[in-house]
């Protein structure tokens, strides 16, 4: 019996029997696309534009914007890491909570209140955009040094194949003595012993 059949009977019986169908689960989201992250990070600042936040607020905020813009591109060198969830995290939950719960609350309030070991709400959140700033510049190295890395191993993948720039390599580009070109005589590379180029048989020789 076909599926679909068997889902419409099973709901038919559970109408005649009073019980309630059980509902479908909801989808599970996937990860963030490199879209929404971009997306994510605009909003970021554009709760920060016009003023909405003091200075040294908004340009620790750029920084750290910055930082995980330029690393977004790379995440596919991060897979699955920790590494890669903090990036994503940072621009779609950390940075916005931040500074949401900074413009939340008054800003003379927040800014000369203290409230916890004698800092106010804006210390508290400097420190906050400070910490996501050195994170996300780890971050940022430690995915230029992979990438890095893959360089230097190509490098010396071609030095050992090639030899290396200073001495001229070993790749040759061009007919030499040890390799003629097609068509030539045996020894007609070295321009001297060999002779002149004898053409093969049935081709215009005379």
């Amino acid at each position: 019996m076909a599926l679909g059949a068997i889902l419409a009977r099973l709901t038919s019986f559970a109408r005649l029997t009073g019980r309630k169908e059980e509902p479908e689960p909801a989808p599970v989201p996937g990860p963030p696309t490199t879209d929404d992250l971009l997306a994510a990070l605009v909003r970021v600042e554009e709760l920060v534009a016009g003023g909405a936040v003091p200075a040294v607020v908004a340009s620790r905020v750029g920084r750290v914007v910055r930082v995980v813009r330029e690393t977004i591109p790379r995440l596919g060198n991060l897979g699955g890491s920790a590494q890669a969830y903090s990036v994503m995290a940072t621009a779609t939950d950390y940075l916005p909570e931040a500074i949401g719960g900074y413009l939340r609350l008054p800003r003379q309030w927040a800014d000369t209140r203290p409230v916890d070991r004698g800092k106010t709400s804006l210390m508290i959140l400097i420190d906050q955009l400070d910490l996501l700033a050195a994170t996300m510049d780890k971050v940022f190295d430690a995915v230029n040094r992979a990438d890095a890395a893959a360089l230097i191993a190509h490098g010396r993948f071609l030095q050992e194949k090639f030899g290396t720039g200073s001495t001229g390599g070993a790749l040759a580009l061009g007919p030499t003595a040890s390799t003629p070109a097609p068509g030539a005589a045996p020894g007609a590379g070295s321009g001297g012993a060999g002779g002149p180029l004898v053409p093969p048989p049935g081709r215009g020789g005379s």
